[in-house]
């Protein structure tokens, strides 16, 4: 069997086995959309990636285009502009979301700083927004990007906070792991061995480990629950100015604004 085929295969059986396969797939066009990197893609690309006949990667389409989750672009699709409304929609409606702003333009040195909050999904986090203080560190991830969590100090901080058989399972020692610059961390091994230090310091430090240049703080939102916290926050900062001093004051107000968005009614 062929890779391709292998690949429409488990798209065929991941459609079928659903209750809506309809929706499985729609679901997999905007993935697709999104992972593109040039945000486009033909109708033989998307058939092929779905792993169904064009005839029926048109209707779907079609669908979705009438819908505006996505737009035709001469041959190509591209995602459509309903989904930033969705998108504003539904960070609109959380409480951490706002108070994160609120304290960010409060907050006597996280105001000139470029600070996110983050959302870990799997081994992944996603931005969910972005404040920026001036100058801001234009070279890092903005709201709704993905980022692997060993390239990150927000994703450091909330796999830290895992129980230890879950981290030993999702990272062995000999699992390779992103690599976005040579700083980045090599291996699981690598990555418990930063998540101890994360542990011991209270804080993650992500060294230029996706962009060179640019360092970053860490730190995950206390909540209560088996499954430990889903969200953090990070400030960044340029390498080349960075000191002990201006750490340590950075430290103390991501305390502050993590335990504020972890109690966001008061």
């Amino acid at each position: 069997m062929t890779e391709i085929q292998a690949t429409k295969r488990g798209n065929d059986a991941r459609g079928n086995s659903t209750p809506a396969p309809a929706v499985t797939r729609a679901a997999a066009v905007l993935d697709a959309l999104a992972a593109s990197d040039s945000g486009r893609l033909t109708l033989s690309d998307l058939a092929r990636e779905l792993g169904i006949p064009k005839s029926s990667t048109s209707n779907l389409l079609q669908a979705l285009e009438d819908a505006e989750l996505i737009t035709r672009l001469g041959a190509d699709y591209a995602l459509g502009v309903k989904l930033v409304e969705l998108g504003a929609a539904y960070l609109s409606r959380r409480d951490e979301v706002r108070e994160f702003y609120r304290f960010c333009e409060q907050a006597p040195l996280l105001k000139g700083e470029t600070v996110r909050i983050a959302m870990l999904d799997g081994e992944n986090v996603i931005y969910l927004a972005r404040y920026e203080g001036h100058p801001a560190v234009r070279l890092t991830s903005n709201i709704g990007d993905k980022m692997p969590v060993s390239v990150c100090a927000v994703g450091k901080a909330l796999v830290s906070r895992l129980h230890d058989h879950d981290i030993e399972q999702l990272y062995p020692d000999d699992l390779p792991l992103p690599v976005m610059t040579p700083k980045s961390l090599k291996t699981g091994r690598a990555l418990k061995d930063e998540i101890a230090r994360t542990r011991s310091q209270g804080y993650a430090f992500e060294d230029e480990e996706s962009t060179l240049g640019v360092v970053c703080l860490g730190m995950a939102v206390p909540t209560r629950g088996a499954h430990g916290p889903s969200l953090g926050v990070s400030v960044t900062a340029l390498k080349a100015t960075f000191s002990d001093a201006q750490r340590d004051a950075m430290v103390g107000e991501l305390v502050e604004l993590t335990r504020v968005l972890g109690n966001p009614m008061g």
